[in-house]
């Protein structure tokens, strides 16, 4: 199985996004230039640029909804906005959030904002609005995205330009899928006949049912990287969503990431690429397989970074490669390419 297979071309997304971009002209004059950015808008504000970014929880919504469950999205909605922020070097101040739905019912929308609270107070940050529309004719269930605004001086903002071949790649694990590829995820189950209230088959989790672990949080990467902006002359970071390992070279594509000591793949992985039949090269291009953040400084600093980030941090921490001469990704280990 792949994932354009499975509904989702990612190709045809970045085509699509291309498209949007190419209409996007106008610009408000008087006001801070925008700074571009790679996973977060920014506009001059003074000595600061200001920070936008914004995303949602996917398809993960829908096995929410079949479990009865919506106390986590909220989180993975927080955690999807505030892990791109860190990566332009900003610190998250604010959010909102937008909630599409069917059918407003108080039992769902008070658990969907328990996770957005549980989101924010790992974050710290405000939520200092949002957005219910009820939409039964164009929204079959629910859909659940928001907005970060967070801010950075402008001395200080990350872009990957200052990348060099021999700098370190350090990784921060997962807690699982976090919130890409479950249009992939969820296709496997379907045609493998199993239920997200079955236990999984294999003895991968004995504990618990597929749902349950599919519905694991997201990693919010937060507290440990803003710590680390403040110590260590941080060259990039790059949030492992969707595109896996493809996204590293969103931050500088005059070098080659080169990723020698890959995270172990968590079980969730195994089961998925077995049951679905899927190659090596989806599943890294697709899932983030373990790594939900790389951080890319020199050499001489990776010892003191790796000090900072395993204080604050309760996800594992390690270097898992380096930067070479060239250009894209490459898995020796894996005999993968990008």
């Amino acid at each position: 199985m792949t994932y354009a297979e499975s509904g989702v071309d990612i190709e045809k997304e970045e085509l699509a996004i291309k498209g949007i971009l190419s209409s996007i002209k106008s610009q408000r004059k008087g006001v801070g230039k925008p700074l571009g950015g790679h996973y977060a808008g920014m506009i001059e504000f003074g000595e600061y640029a200001l920070v936008l970014c914004t995303d949602g929880v996917g398809s993960k919504v829908e096995i929410a909804s079949e479990l009865k469950k919506w106390d986590t999205v909220g989180i993975d909605c927080i955690a999807m906005n505030v892990n791109d922020a860190i990566c332009v070097g900003a610190e998250p101040l604010a959010f909102v959030d937008y909630l599409a739905i069917d059918d407003p019912k108080p039992e769902i929308t008070k658990e969907i904002g328990k996770g957005l609270a549980k989101g924010a107070e790992i974050s710290n940050i405000s939520i200092i609005g949002g957005e219910t529309a009820s939409l039964p004719e164009v929204i079959n269930g629910f859909d659940l995205a928001g907005t970060c605004l967070a801010y950075v001086k402008k001395n200080d903002i990350v872009t990957g330009e200052t990348i060099v071949p021999g700098d370190a790649i350090i990784g921060i694990a997962s807690s699982g899928i976090h919130s890409n590829g479950y249009t992939l995820a969820r296709k496997v189950i379907q045609h493998s006949n199993l239920s997200y209230t079955d236990k999984f088959p294999d003895g991968f989790y004995p504990d618990e049912t597929i749902g349950e672990v599919l519905l694991t949080p997201t990693n919010i990467y937060v507290k440990e990287t803003v710590e680390l902006l403040k110590n260590v002359d941080v060259h990039g970071v790059s949030h492992i969503t969707g595109g896996g390992l493809r996204n590293l070279p969103r931050l500088n594509k005059n070098v080659k990431f080169v990723i020698d000591e890959p995270f172990e793949p968590q079980p969730i992985y195994t089961f998925l690429q077995k049951y679905g039949n899927i190659e090596d090269k989806e599943m890294y291009q697709t899932f983030n397989m373990g790594m939900g953040l790389a951080i890319i400084v020199s050499e001489k600093d990776v010892e003191k970074s790796i000090s900072i980030l395993e204080k604050h941090s309760s996800a594992n921490v390690k270097v898992v490669g380096r930067i070479e001469k060239g250009s894209g990704v490459e898995a020796p280990k894996l005999g993968l390419k990008f």
